[in-house]
């Protein structure tokens, strides 16, 4: 069953407010990584190994936490295109609806739940060790 127009203004409302807390939250951490020098990420002077991982590591954290904003971000722009594109709500697979209940948990779904469940199935990859 395809979306009612109420259903989908209310998921339009749901993904415009999400989209505006990452937004403030990207431009927060951005200003917050361009203020911060290297050294601070320590605790203090880097003056040894352990404070330099440390300091890498807080980094590295920061730079994910970035990207994984970015990327929602991106998933969110989508979805308003596909809203006003009038495709929100259609499975890229099988073509079938997406239901509401779905989309009011993930508003950037792309697949109905069927489909979601074999692509990760199909796609899945267990954990690897990374160094």
């Amino acid at each position: 069953m395809a979306l009612r127009k109420k259903q989908k203004l209310e998921i339009e409302r749901i993904i415009k407010e999400r989209r505006a807390k990452i937004a403030a939250e990207l431009q927060h951490d951005v200003e917050k990584a361009r203020e911060e020098q290297y050294p601070e990420l320590a605790g203090a002077p880097v003056t040894d190994t352990g404070d330099q991982a440390s300091a890498d590591l807080l980094s590295d954290l920061d730079n994910a936490e970035l990207s994984r904003d970015l990327l929602e971000l991106r998933e969110l722009d989508a979805a308003l295109a596909r809203v006003a594109g009038r495709k929100y709500g259609t499975c890229v697979d099988c073509g079938g609806d997406i239901g509401f209940e779905r989309l009011s948990a993930s508003p950037t779904a792309v697949r109905c739940f069927h489909c979601q469940r074999v692509h990760e199935k199909t796609f899945f990859h267990p954990s690897e060790p990374k160094l």
